[in-house]
């Protein structure tokens, strides 16, 4: 964190949400496969992801003491719900999220039948055009079923491991409705809509307009220092382009200037 926050005021970044990840330990199931080196210390004997809980006391002194290294940068807290229609009674006892500044919400996990996955390990299972139409088709179930979260993150998740090898490059046209239908849903609950800067579609922003969508958040996913803000330019710029612009700080939500 302490190092996060000197790389942003290293590139001069006025504000920082720490989003940090909100998801419910032994609630999907995983193969070796699935998961990258370090993460697979938490695959227990049952092929589940068993980590340990949030630490919300830990998160929050944290934040607290990077506000005092760091008076010139606003540093807010956050929180990356994961399925939040299913665990938000768990993450409640947890974490206080009327605590915190900006609440997410994440679709990482499907259940095709035998239990929750994540779609790399659902697309060893299931033909990927199945797996696509699912995950787009929970969304407004997602929506509907939780008011916890103010805005709906990388709605690209599952495109992120579309299986190149076995189905080609990926190509948004096949699944435009289902796309736009899951946006109209997040739209018509008042959520914004992240705009997660590890990989810049044109087509979602131009869907996300249609759809009537009213605000976007930005997201570079950074999960490294170096990564703080990465493609914000390249992004923020594709955003005016459809008519979005800049609240009056640097944190706050920007807005479809027909909607101002």
């Amino acid at each position: 964190m302490r190092s996060t926050c000197a790389q942003a005021v290293r590139i001069g970044l006025e504000a920082i949400y720490f989003t940090e990840h909100l998801d419910i330990p032994d609630t999907w199931r995983a193969g070796p496969e699935d998961l990258m080196p370090h993460q697979q210390g938490f695959l227990n004997s049952a092929g589940r992801v068993d980590f340990a809980p949030f630490d919300a006391a830990g998160y929050l002194g944290a934040i607290d003491r990077m506000r005092h290294e760091f008076p010139d940068l606003r540093i807010h807290t956050g929180v990356e719900l994961g399925q939040p229609h299913l665990v938000g009674r768990r993450a409640a006892e947890i974490v206080d999220l009327d605590l915190i500044d900006r609440v997410l919400g994440s679709l990482h996990t499907l259940d095709l039948g035998d239990g929750h996955a994540e779609p790399h390990t659902l697309f060893r299972e299931h033909d990927p055009a199945e797996v696509m139409d699912a995950y787009l088709a929970h969304v407004p179930v997602m929506v509907k079923g939780s008011d916890a979260f103010e805005v709906f993150t990388h709605i690209d998740y599952a495109v992120r491991m579309w299986p190149t090898r076995t189905a080609g490059p990926f190509d948004p046209r096949p699944f435009e409705e289902g796309f736009r239908m899951a946006l109209r849903s997040i739209a018509e609950g008042g959520r914004a809509l992240e705009m997660n800067t590890r990989r810049l579609w044109s087509w979602i922003p131009e869907w996300w307009a249609d759809a009537g969508g009213k605000a976007v958040s930005f997201g570079s996913d950074a999960h490294t220092p170096d990564a703080v803000a990465s493609n914000f330019p390249e992004a923020t710029a594709m955003l005016e382009h459809f008519g979005f612009r800049p609240g009056s700080a640097a944190e706050e939500l920007w807005v479809r200037s027909r909607f101002v």
